[in-house]
């Protein structure tokens, strides 16, 4: 039989040839490092048949699909076996991979804490000195169940239970263990290939993520190729951990979170500052790009969602409120806004739109709320009332690709002034929930793709991660220590305005519905802002700084003059505080060092009589005197905004 490679040639093998078979025949270098097959795209294991006719090609152990195989190999045949050796009455439920490790869902009658992880590690490295092979069996729908509940493994059983297939569930093996596990896979063809690993953390988890269902232990940890690899991880954990934004913003005293409001940010004044001063950079940026800033209601009918579709594709996400009207003797039911698209095509549909005035760019500073589970949450991070930067662009398809370059110039240019020279580009594809035929998810696909290689761009595909109403572009940056954050996007949409009735007057006088590209570039501001925070490790550009310039006396004979130094550049804008206190300047250089203020001013009997000031800059040593005029006429230009 034939198969085909990736490079495009051709391999003939024997009928019933396996992944290994395969990659021995192309070389031996191929076949030791080989732990998978992509058989048309989809994962299997080294030993599965290949299909005649069929497109393959080889994973290694080297390529990012071969590290996530070995560390779900490593969580589905290792952490498990070692918490059942450890903890032989406990139940296994799931143990998937996520980004950089794993982790594991077990119930036990005895807690596990952290403090248990180093004897769990040692029972994995114990597991590991076999170099076992792992064996894959197939079984029925009445035999798997059998076989767990044999075991007493009722969340696997569960499991068999919730699932779509009655045959082909895939049991692996430990060859050297009496240890079995219902996987997805595929796995390492053995354990020779699991390099460096550390258990991290111990956390607990719901059942299915639902509240009424058990509570289990949840075990994390990172895996990989080798011990390098784990320690240059583990020391960015470290450095991550140092530029926490939680932390830094209650150094800097920015924000708060309380129970009475879960998911809500309570800006404080600094924190507000910030908030305020990227808000009117970005209303700037997108004025400049002849967007058009509107604003909507929070709170709308379900009738209009129900008639977007997002009260069928994202009602769990909703927040809904039911007020009874006895006025009027009936019951309305709202919506918080989720999201801004169905208010901006009700601003569109005023009034009878002509092709002359597409594209037409809508934008919103946009506050949505969803309901995030309490587990998701994380500070800045994941909340569940935020602004986003949002914009609707309602045009003809034969404009999409000029208005895709439009935005990713704008894009371009507003991350660079943040400090982000870097970003990928995804194009992620149409999901298993969504709206609109496949026809019209084809044309949007291609329509989308043919774009962004008509600017010459690099992408990659992200496989089902479109919006539920059409594909998208998503802007990945990188940060200062080298993670990666998913912000900006561009979704092209062939189905809302069709669905809300938006239409324009072309050319031949006929109507028709317009196309429509939903985007963001910062995407909602308080992640952005903690996105910042730690990119900067909180020390903020100085146009961005809540506090910019903090005036310290060294004596009280200097206050008049640190008050005039105040009131000069508080009239250039220039957002400063005062420090009279009765402290020795150390103590309070160190103090608004901690609160990342970048520039502080230290003024005493020598800069009063000479006019000057003594400016030092945050994380250096090194203190420079300088006049007044020329300090306050250099902090003014520096605190501008780029695009001033």
């Amino acid at each position: 039989m034939e198969i085909n490679l990736p490079d495009g040639s051709s391999k003939a093998l024997e009928s019933g040839s396996n992944g290994y078979d395969l990659a021995k025949s192309i070389g031996p270098g191929l076949a030791k490092s080989a732990v998978a097959v992509s058989i048309n795209g989809i994962q299997k294991d080294l030993s599965d048949e290949l299909p005649k006719d069929s497109s393959v090609s080889i994973i290694t152990i080297e390529s990012d699909e071969g590290l996530e195989i070995m560390r779900h190999t490593l969580t589905a045949q290792v952490l498990a076996k070692a918490v059942k050796n450890l903890y032989p009455d406990s139940k296994l439920a799931i143990g998937p991979t996520i980004e950089n490790g794993f982790y594991y869902d077990v119930s036990t009658e005895i807690p596990i804490s952290i403090e248990d992880l180093p004897e769990i590690e040692n029972e994995m490295k114990r597991i590991l000195e076999k170099k076992s092979d792992i064996k894959k069996y197939l079984y029925s729908e009445k035999d798997a169940k059998k076989l767990f509940k044999d075991k007493g493994e009722t969340f696997k059983t569960e499991i068999i239970d919730d699932a779509d297939q009655t045959e082909s569930f895939q049991i692996y093996k430990n060859a050297d263990e009496d240890f079995i596990d219902l996987c997805r896979g595929p796995h390492l063809p053995n354990l020779s290939f699991i390099g460096a690993f550390k258990l991290t953390k111990v956390s607990g988890a719901y059942w299915k993520g639902d509240s009424s269902n058990e509570m289990l232990t949840r075990i994390y940890g990172t895996a990989w190729r080798n011990e390098k690899e784990l320690l240059e991880h583990l020391e960015s954990i470290e450095e991550a951990e140092k530029r926490d934004h939680r932390k830094i913003g209650k150094d800097m005293d920015l924000f708060h979170f309380q129970d009475e409001a879960p998911g809500m940010v309570f800006w404080h004044p600094k924190g507000w500052t910030i908030y305020s001063t990227l808000k009117s950079y970005m209303s700037d940026m997108q004025r400049k790009s002849s967007y058009q800033e509107i604003n909507t209601p929070s709170v709308i009918d379900r009738k209009l969602w129900e008639k977007s579709g997002h009260w069928d594709k994202y009602r769990e996400n909703m927040f809904i409120t039911e007020i009874d009207e006895e006025h009027a003797n009936e019951k309305r039911v709202n919506a918080l806004k989720p999201m801004n698209c169905p208010g901006h095509v009700q601003v569109y549909n005023q009034g009878i739109r002509s092709y002359k005035e597409l594209p037409l760019r809508l934008c919103e500073f946009g506050t949505c709320h969803r309901y995030e589970a309490s587990g998701t949450m994380h500070g800045l991070m994941r909340v569940r009332g935020f602004t986003q930067d949002d914009g609707h662009i309602f045009l003809t398809e034969d404009q999409i690709e000029s208005e895709t370059a439009i935005f990713i110039d704008l894009l371009s240019k507003v991350y660079a002034d943040l400090g982000f020279n870097e970003f990928e580009i995804k194009l992620s594809t149409r999901p298993e929930k969504r709206v609109g035929s496949d026809e019209i998810w084809d044309k949007a696909e291609s329509s989308l793709k043919n774009a962004i290689e008509k600017l010459g761009l690099d992408y990659r595909i992200d496989e089902g991660d479109g919006a539920f109403y059409g594909p998208k572009l998503d802007f990945v940056l990188t940060d200062a220590i080298g993670r990666k954050w998913q912000c900006g996007t561009l979704q092209l949409d062939f189905n809302l305005a069709n669905r809300l009735d938006a239409e324009y007057v072309a050319e031949d006088g006929n109507k028709y519905n317009p196309v429509m590209f939903h985007r963001a570039i910062l995407g909602s501001f308080e992640r952005f802002i903690g996105i910042l925070i730690e990119n900067y490790s909180g020390n903020l550009p100085l146009w961005l700084a809540p506090t910019q310039v903090t005036i310290c006396s060294i004596t009280d004979e200097a206050n008049n003059y640190v008050k005039e130094i105040s009131e000069l550049l508080k009239s250039k804008n220039i957002r400063c505080d005062l420090d009279l206190r009765n402290e020795k300047i150390s103590y309070k250089v160190r103090e608004h060092s901690v609160s990342k203020v970048p520039i502080i001013l230290a003024v005493g009997k020598k800069e009063v009589s000479e006019r000057t000031v003594s400016v030092r800059r945050l994380g250096s040593e090194v203190t420079t005197s300088v006049s007044l005029d020329d300090f306050s006429a250099s902090v003014m230009h520096e605190s501008l905004a780029p695009n001033k």
